[in-house]
């Protein structure tokens, strides 16, 4: 176990958090992994995706914790890297400072930095919920603590809870997201009327966090990416834009009826079931956490991917729901049930109590947190891969039974245009999500974290 200098100032309590019903089991200690260097990473990221698909804020706030979480958790073991700097010189308004050198033990505080910012982060979690995080904690800083002493074991506690607790400051200075979080469904937007936009027919499909631009970004901002405008919106069967609504017609249809590997794809790829299903953003940290042990990731390494994916997706969400929100292009069901079928239903509708995901469509937000994320991927491991996507093994309420990928580009775009037989995106959607999210993630890719300023 390493054991490095840090500086470390006492940490004041978490904020209470907001409570759910749902329950979930206990993983035990006996399950943990934690002998490799990398141990500690990877059961906290297990532990985060078992309770994710109970917290609300699905998908943006979901990006958004995920970024603040893993850069508590870098921000945490930063001095032991070598190589690597803090990002709080980078990030204004971002304090990580301290008082008093102590020894500390790396997965002692890495274990109280997960407890808090978990705790924190992923909001509405059931009492019991709340209370398997802080038991996890309790019984990894057990095992952690064998043969350590009890004051290094303190300092490294104290050290974690501080890291943490800056972020969570730092994360509750964007008041524009703060308060989105607790509104995302806010009564004073109404959108835009004119042919082909997006609208909402009942109140449980209200406009889904519309101010989403304004929340802060990492590394690019919305003002810094670029767009492609969509197809014209048109009635006339003979168009581009009617082609397109054709097309998501019947390969829903099709997957449906055939049951096949395109329903699967379509199922496997959701991610849109809170209570069901981890969010999209999470199941590109789900994709990391297998990649870590695949490519047997030393710890800088590991936390180095984490960190960067966490600012991508990010990133991803506040670009894309600009875009969303400044197109306005509807959803197909609505179009194809004026104009092809009144009995139309996606194939979403059967996993879910609404046919659509509460937000335009264009661009896709899955897309974009697919390339976002496959941008990062590709960086850090080259394009070529041979990878197995396990996070639904073994599920037996939607087709999620792992699929085999050679590329992480295929991996991306299976995810992004897996939209299409799911019936709630045009390609057009998928495409311009696709090519955002990867031009994200080369912004992020970019960014030097052995340099105080990033460049």
């Amino acid at each position: 176990m390493a054991v490095v200098m840090f500086f470390v100032l006492a940490c004041d309590d978490d904020p209470e958090i907001a409570l759910s019903d749902e329950v979930d089991e206990l993983e035990e200690v006996s399950e943990l992994s934690l002998d490799s260097e990398t141990g500690i990473v990877h059961s906290w990221t297990n532990q985060f995706l078992e309770l994710e698909q109970y917290a609300s804020g699905r998908p943006n706030g979901a990006a958004r914790a995920i970024a603040y979480i893993y850069l508590a958790a870098y921000e945490t073991a930063v001095p032991q890297m070598l190589n690597l700097v803090s990002q709080d010189d980078r990030l204004r308004g971002l304090r990580i400072r301290g008082n008093q050198a102590n020894q500390i033990n790396t997965e002692v505080a890495l274990n109280a930095c997960f407890e808090t910012v978990l705790s924190h982060f992923l909001s509405n979690l059931s009492e019991d919920q709340v209370n398997q995080i802080e038991t996890f904690a309790s019984q990894i800083e057990e095992e952690l603590s064998i043969d350590l002493d009890e004051e290094l074991v303190e300092n490294s506690r104290v050290w974690g809870e501080y890291v943490a607790d800056q972020v969570i400051r730092y994360s509750q200075s964007d008041d524009k997201a703060e308060a989105q979080i607790l509104d995302p469904q806010p009564l004073s937007y109404e959108p835009p009327v004119g042919d082909g936009f997006w609208t909402y027919s009942a109140d449980p499909e209200r406009a889904l966090f519309p101010y989403w631009e304004s929340v802060r970004t990492f590394v690019i901002s919305p003002d810094e990416t670029t767009a492609v405008d969509p197809i014209a919106y048109s009635e006339d069967p003979e168009s581009d834009y009617y082609a397109q609504m054709e097309e998501i017609y019947e390969a829903n249809n099709a997957a449906r009826e055939e049951d096949g590997e395109q329903l699967w794809i379509a199922e496997f790829w959701s991610d849109d079931v809170e209570g069901l299903m981890i969010s999209p953003p999470a199941r590109q940290v789900s994709i990391a956490n297998q990649l870590v042990e695949q490519y047997e990731l030393g710890l800088d390494e590991t936390l180095s991917l984490y960190v960067k994916l966490g600012f991508a997706l990010n990133d991803a969400a506040v670009s894309a729901w600009k875009y969303k929100y400044e197109y306005m292009v509807m959803r197909p069901n609505v179009f194809i049930h004026e104009f092809m079928d009144p009995d139309f239903q996606t194939n979403l509708y059967r996993l879910i109590y609404w046919p659509n995901p509460s937000f335009p469509g264009y661009p896709s937000g899955h897309s974009t947190f697919a390339s976002a994320a496959g941008g990062i991927f590709i960086d850090f491991f080259g394009n070529s891969t041979n990878f197995t996507d396990r996070t639904h093994e073994d599920r037996e309420e939607f087709r999620g039974m792992p699929r085999s990928f050679s590329s992480f580009e295929e991996l991306a775009e299976e995810n992004a245009f897996s939209r299409i037989p799911l019936g709630v995106h045009m390609r057009m959607d998928c495409a311009e999500g696709l090519r955002l999210g990867y031009e994200i993630a080369d912004a992020v890719n970019s960014l030097d974290l052995s340099s105080p300023d990033g460049i």
